[in-house]
């Protein structure tokens, strides 16, 4: 009898094991369930329950304006996110009107914005108290380059003929931007004129944060516009301008920007690379950065967005959270030590 009862108690604590397994495990549905299309589930089952605000922290036209756009336009025609993004231009102070914004929405988990070196810039500048380390790196997306501009019946043909005239008198050189002074259209040209021989103290920098920059080129108001390939292009293109130089290390591929010199082909030894990248504010969930970066890794993968890349001159540049991070740490280190290098910090 002893026995038959304890051969029923054994039965009875199987059956209730291989109950629990099965409701536990189900058919296991759930757990593969991806948070976005093609995407792994870092993200969990976090998704945006209402449109995404998208920042540009500049003017309409811009690198951070386009790069908005564009992946905005991407993701919302591909569905890889089903709320759509709204786009919303904060420009001044050469991008912290735009971070002091976001910044005060520090847990929201429906904001994004466009980045790139001013982030780096401004703050060095001591123009901002907030830098890359007082937000969230969600992805690093393209790689761009600066592009010096002239305009078409402009006397300098060439950067060394500009520059030649900038060793005789600084002064006579207005050279005009859209970000802040000691931001990147700024720095980008000093540097490389300073690796020409000019005094980068010296250059006669105008900054123009409504992005009227190329409107003063063309109107004849200053000589030379520092601005980025992709606003170069349509300009050139309708023989408005000269595109003196490009930073790129070598010539880049494409329809129109292929014919773009370098500074490196006119024996100026310097370059300098765009990067661009998106950011959310500081405190956003790690689910909510974790569903955007995937969702923006599989928009780089599309078809439609290599034809963005191709569309602006850009090249791909893809970094997820933590190599993003590694990365803006270090690149903050170079630019700081590149600004005492000339003096400008």
């Amino acid at each position: 009898m002893k026995q038959k009862k304890n051969l029923f108690l054994i039965i009875m604590l199987l059956t209730l094991g291989a109950i629990l397994t099965a409701c536990s495990s189900g058919d296991g549905k759930e757990a593969e369930k991806p948070a976005v299309g093609g995407s792994d589930a870092a993200a969990g089952d976090w998704k945006p329950t209402k449109p995404i605000e998208f920042i540009a922290p500049s003017g309409a036209g811009g690198g951070w304006d386009t790069t908005a756009r564009a992946s905005s336009k991407v993701l919302e025609e591909e569905k890889i996110v089903e709320q759509r993004f709204a786009v919303v231009n904060k420009p001044g102070g050469g991008g912290a009107i735009g971070w002091s914004y976001i910044d005060s929405k520090d847990t929201d988990d429906h904001l994004l914005f466009a980045t790139s070196p001013p982030i780096m810039f401004v703050p060095l500048n001591n123009q901002s108290d907030l830098g890359h380390q007082d937000f969230t790196p969600i992805a690093a997306l393209t790689a761009d380059y600066g592009a010096f501009l002239v305009k078409a019946d402009s006397p300098f043909d060439t950067m060394n003929d500009l520059v030649e005239a900038m060793k005789k008198d600084p002064t006579s050189i207005s050279v005009v931007g859209t970000s802040s002074p000691g931001s990147m259209d700024h720095m980008q040209f000093v540097k490389a004129v300073h690796a020409a021989g000019v005094d980068a103290k010296s250059v006669k920098y105008v900054s123009s944060q409504d992005s009227a920059g190329m409107t003063m080129l063309l109107g004849g108001q200053v000589e030379v516009y520092s601005t980025d390939v992709g606003e170069a292009v349509e300009q050139y293109r309708a023989g408005n301008v000269k595109v003196l130089a490009v930073t790129a290390e070598e010539r880049i591929e494409g329809d129109v920007v292929s014919e773009f010199p370098t500074l490196k082909e006119q024996d100026i030894d310097d370059s300098f690379v765009i990067w661009r990248g998106i950011m959310g504010p500081k405190n956003m969930s790690k689910e909510a950065a974790a569903f955007y970066e995937n969702a923006l890794k599989e928009m780089s993968e599309t078809e439609a967005w290599k034809a963005e890349l191709e569309r602006y001159g850009w090249d791909g540049n893809w970094m997820g959270s933590e190599e993003f991070k590694s990365f803006l740490d270090k690149d903050y280190e170079s630019i700081k030590s590149l600004m005492e290098e000339m003096g400008l910090r």
